[in-house]
């Protein structure tokens, strides 16, 4: 199948986003949330917390759309919706700021947006849908008048990794796509950024 359209998910699309993230909210009950919130409102001892902390994790994404807000954008194919992108204004995810592997060198750097995830449902995956969702996270931060679109992708030279340690994406795919990269200034991970040219 190929992709018919890449669309912002509004609160309109609501529906779309329910159901290909499905019961697990894709990443065992993430939805999306992991950046957008602080460590202590996110994670969860037990199984029993998990599935409760899933479903606050639905509810924040849920009210996102409701509020206006766009929190990435789906793909859809012939059959429907088939790909998910996480991407917005930097600001957006509060985990960054305060993450000690992934802090901005320069957190007041003004029009800089993040793409923090990507998610395909096991059918999709290995089809270049990745690379697709990621040009039009670059043209969606463009329209919205990113002065640079930053990522924290994954470098699995070596060998695969599983897809659940590569949701942000690889380094390969963003090389591709153009990005230059470069280590963090406080850790070991890789940044990937992309200057965009604005009209």
């Amino acid at each position: 199948m190929s992709i018919v359209s890449i669309e912002p998910a509004t609160a309109e699309r609501w529906d779309d986003l329910e159901n290909l993230f499905g019961p697990t909210g894709a990443y065992g009950h993430c939805w999306c949330t992991f950046f957008r919130r602080r460590a202590k409102d996110h994670t969860a001892s037990t199984s029993c917390e998990r599935s409760m902390r899933g479903v606050d994790n639905k509810e924040e994404l849920r009210r996102l759309t409701l509020d206006g807000k766009v929190p990435g954008l789906l793909a859809y194919d012939e059959e429907g919706p088939c790909g998910w992108v996480s991407v917005a204004p930097r600001d957006d995810f509060i985990r960054l700021a305060r993450s000690r592997s992934l802090r901005p060198a320069d957190p007041t750097e003004p029009g800089v947006w993040a793409l923090v995830c990507f998610w395909l449902p096991p059918r999709r995956r290995r089809r270049g849908l990745g690379s697709r969702l990621l040009d039009g996270a670059v043209e969606y931060a463009r329209a919205g008048g990113a002065r640079v679109l930053e990522a924290y992708p994954v470098d699995t030279v070596g060998g695969r990794a599983p897809s659940a340690e590569v949701y942000t994406g690889t380094v390969e795919m963003f090389q591709r796509a153009g990005f230059t990269l470069s280590g963090h200034h406080l850790s070991e991970r890789v940044v990937a950024r992309l200057e965009l040219k604005t009209e």
